[in-house]
């Protein structure tokens, strides 16, 4: 087991999962990003993208492969050691907001503080920043049965935002917004991350959201893969080609 180079702050290689029901949901994936980097994960529906965001979060141990943080060996950490890591070190973005039904708008965006044991008052400040940089402030007091959707999407993603944890892992982070909006919480994710020096590992199968991302690494069945570009055809190689086929 060789530790990955010092400037990846994740690293994964040849991760293998399978499904309880044994089909196989990851083969053999490798994967590094280094600090502050945006890497988005595209891939059509079932091509294991939650799949690799949840492993390289420690929420999933691989059946073979390891995933390393810092150095540290993510892989061979028991669950309590793990749990520690996501609630100290990353945050985590799901396709359908899940907040906690009896607390108001910012103290679930406030919740991961307040567990790390910043004071309530910190912890309300920072939420509320977050909060209102994507336009939900006047929100902050409602439960999350008053909120449309979109609004429980947007504090999730503030919660998520608010510790300024060194990794956020996105799960399709926009998928319950309207068009309209992707474009201001997609912008408002990057450039928190950017300014905070925020990891993002942005798994998504739209080619907009992928866009705003360093660079994007493609799956398909569970394995990595690379699309060729060709050259563009020239005139002459064109005729010789009608030539050819007639």
């Amino acid at each position: 087991m060789v530790a990955p180079p010092d400037n990846d702050v994740l690293w994964a290689r040849a991760l293998h999962f399978q499904h309880a029901d044994g089909s196989p949901a990851l083969g053999g994936v490798s994967l590094h990003v280094q600090e502050g980097e945006i890497v988005a994960v595209s891939g059509p529906r079932g091509s294991g993208k939650t799949t690799l965001l949840r492993c390289l979060s420690g929420l999933l141990r691989p059946l073979r492969g390891e995933v390393w943080f810092n150095s540290v060996p993510v892989h061979t950490m028991g669950p309590l050691a793990r749990e520690r890591l996501r609630r100290d070190r990353f945050a985590w973005i799901d396709p359908a907001p899940l907040l906690v039904p009896e607390l108001n708008a910012w103290e679930n965006a406030a919740l991961p503080l307040m567990l790390r044991g910043t004071s309530r008052r910190r912890a309300k400040v920072a939420a509320m920043e977050w909060l209102e940089r994507l336009d939900i402030g006047d929100r902050a007091r409602k439960r999350p049965h008053e909120l449309v959707q979109a609004e429980r999407q947007r504090v999730s993603i503030a919660r998520a935002l608010a510790p300024t944890p060194t990794v956020l892992f996105a799960d399709e982070p926009s998928a319950p917004l309207h068009r309209a909006d992707r474009g201001h919480v997609l912008r408002t994710l990057t450039t928190a991350a950017r300014s905070h020096g925020i990891t993002v590992i942005l798994a998504t199968h739209d080619a907009e959201t992928a866009a705003v991302a360093d660079r994007t690494v493609s799956l398909l069945d569970g394995r990595r893969v690379t699309t060729v570009h060709l050259p563009p055809v020239t005139e002459s190689e064109g005729r010789a080609a009608c030539s050819l086929s007639v």
